[in-house]
């Protein structure tokens, strides 16, 4: 690496005076997309093989700003859709840009295309293709210029809208990049690429314990797998058998305390640390305690059910958050912190919450507990759960390397994209 740099000043601040400044539409051509949305797209083979790369894809589904067509499985277009449509065809090299971003963060996202091939893929609803015809960019490297943090400040400055964000292709065309000599962008795409190399492998690590896990707690849950040196049939019982409603009021703060709120999807429990008491009229709030079971009774229908931890022990909530503790005799909190975030306990949940719209849908505590579930003694749950926490904590650990991983890229990128380090050439 490189010390010695020299710096000079230009429209988007220091570069090193070996850069250069270009305009986005003298060095990428903007070529023509095709606007398929998801309903448009299946992963099953067709006639024609044609794939498709859609903006949610950039913003979710990649995890790199290099996209290998070799190893991502793509979407095609179906058959009935592509009579009398042009394509442009991806190369190698070129770039997707999504034009349009839910996250303001998300805005000017894009993927650099690699290993194509034979595959005929295009790019398609909100973004941009772009090519480089001019040689001023290598590939490998072009992505980076747009993660480059003055060019994402000035990405952001020419995004319009409020709760989607987009640019249009007169701004994006006017943008100004800072280009390092080729031989350097070769050096920093092959230094970056060994970072992607290592996430996508972690990546992958992750999406298949993902996959076994949950396949393990369908299968130990449900009676399918039974654990080793257990044959008790499992019993029938109402949830008042496994949880006392145990409310614990206090009178509500006069300085700002813990609160607590609950996700839906079975995403667990979310802090709002120094709320303002005066913020709401409710004079009365309840403390939660560690393994409590909440639920959130006005989105219970849509799986905002979670058991407290010992993070959030002592947050606060209000009468819409009832909280449970459970019968040791029949229940253990270690197991149902994996059975509640099953589909069947959903489903139950669905059943006792009537009405149309979701704020209507208002879960019923009486009918909460009168429940039914089928469960193993407590002993078969303690030996569950334990095999489904080991299996929990092993994909933790890898998730935790992930975004290690994924730290050290943007730091060592943002290092390298401005000049502030140099690679040795």
């Amino acid at each position: 690496m490189k010390d010695n740099t020299t710096y000079k000043d230009t429209s988007i601040g220091l570069i090193p005076d070996d850069w250069n400044i270009e305009r986005f539409d003298n060095v990428f051509e903007l070529l023509s997309t095709n606007s398929f949305s998801r309903d448009n797209l299946i992963y099953e083979e067709t006639q024609n093989q044609i794939h498709n790369i859609h903006y949610g894809d950039i913003h979710s589904k990649f995890n790199n700003e290099i996209l290998d067509c070799d190893i991502e499985k793509l979407p095609y277009i179906k058959d009935d859709l592509i009579l009398n449509q042009k394509f442009n065809f991806l190369k190698d090299g070129d770039l997707i840009i999504a034009d349009a971003s839910e996250d303001y963060e998300g805005v000017g996202k894009c993927i650099e295309v690699k290993n194509i091939g034979s595959k005929k893929v295009v790019s398609g609803l909100h973004t941009f293709m772009a090519r480089d015809n001019s040689g001023l960019t290598a590939n490998g490297f072009r992505t980076y210029i747009f993660n480059n943090q003055k060019v994402s400040i000035e990405l952001k400055k020419i995004a319009t809208g409020t709760s989607v964000y987009s640019i249009s292709k007169s701004y994006l065309q006017k943008l100004k990049l800072p280009i390092p000599p080729i031989a350097e962008q070769q050096k920093i795409g092959e230094i970056l690429s060994k970072f992607d190399e290592a996430i996508n492998t972690i990546t992958l690590i992750v999406d298949e314990l993902k996959v076994r896990n949950k396949g393990l707690a369908q299968q130990l849950l449900s009676e399918e797998t039974r654990v080793k040196g257990f044959d008790k049939k499992w019993k029938v019982k109402v949830l008042s058998e496994c949880l006392n409603f145990t409310p614990r009021p206090i009178t509500k703060p006069s300085e700002n305390y813990l609160a607590l709120g609950l996700r839906s999807h079975g995403k667990g429990i979310f802090h709002k640390t120094d709320f303002d008491p005066a913020s709401i009229a409710m004079e009365t709030m309840y403390e939660v305690k560690e393994n409590d079971l909440i639920i959130n009774i006005t989105f219970a229908w849509e799986h905002a059910v979670a058991i407290i931890s010992k993070k959030d022990e002592g947050g606060l909530v209000s009468h819409r958050f009832p909280t449970y503790t459970f019968n040791s005799q029949n229940a253990i909190p270690e197991y149902f912190r994996h059975f509640i975030l099953q589909k069947k306990f959903k489903f139950l949940l669905e059943l006792i919450s009537p009405g149309g719209a979701g704020r209507n849908r208002v879960m019923s505590k009486t009918d909460f507990l009168k429940l039914e579930v089928k469960l193993p003694d407590v002993l078969e749950q303690k030996a569950i759960a334990n095999i489904l926490d080991d299996a929990s904590e092993e994909l933790n650990l890898y998730q935790q390397k992930l975004e290690a991983l994924q730290l050290q890229k943007k730091g060592l990128m943002q290092q390298l994209l401005t000049g502030k380090v140099r690679v040795k050439i």
